[in-house]
């Protein structure tokens, strides 16, 4: 099957429903994670189950995230933990669903939650504050000037 990849940001793409030999494909693609918004037997019987994808993702050393979200009923819960992802993940990352719709969607709201352009500045803006937290509480040079200032 020739995947359907839509890039919505530097580090995010989405796509239609996915199956587990699509995976092989995706990791080649350069992909790191795979976020899964799609309940299981939505689609019947025909539809891949979240453990099998995550089983061909483990197999190719991606991450892999099920975050299922009812069409046309993206809730808080739903931003707030792809949210918390895509802080978090590996980049770039695929989200799916039937269409791509509900995987864009909830990106977007994620995204705007977080006031976030694009989760590279997720990224860059979590790691400064980690290396500014790191100076402020270990760098002797930083401890010295607030004791001759203070």
């Amino acid at each position: 099957m020739t995947l359907l990849i839509t890039r919505i940001s530097e580090t995010f793409s989405t796509s239609p429903q996915i199956s587990a030999d699509d995976v092989a494909e995706i990791a080649a693609l350069g992909f790191k994670t795979i976020i899964n918004n799609r309940p299981d037997s939505e689609g019947g019987a025909e539809q891949p189950t979240s453990d099998a994808i995550k089983s061909a993702a483990d197999k190719a050393g991606l991450t892999y995230i099920h975050i299922p979200v009812i069409p046309g009923n993206i809730t808080e819960a739903n931003v707030a933990e792809c949210a918390s992802f895509l802080m978090h993940v590996p980049t770039p990352i695929l989200g799916f669903c039937r269409t791509g719709n509900r995987a864009s969607s909830l990106y977007q709201q994620a995204s705007n939650k977080n006031n976030l352009g694009s989760t590279n500045s997720a990224k860059q803006n979590w790691l400064m504050q980690k290396v500014c937290n790191f100076f402020k509480n270990k760098c002797l040079i930083t401890k010295m000037v607030r004791k001759f200032t203070s």
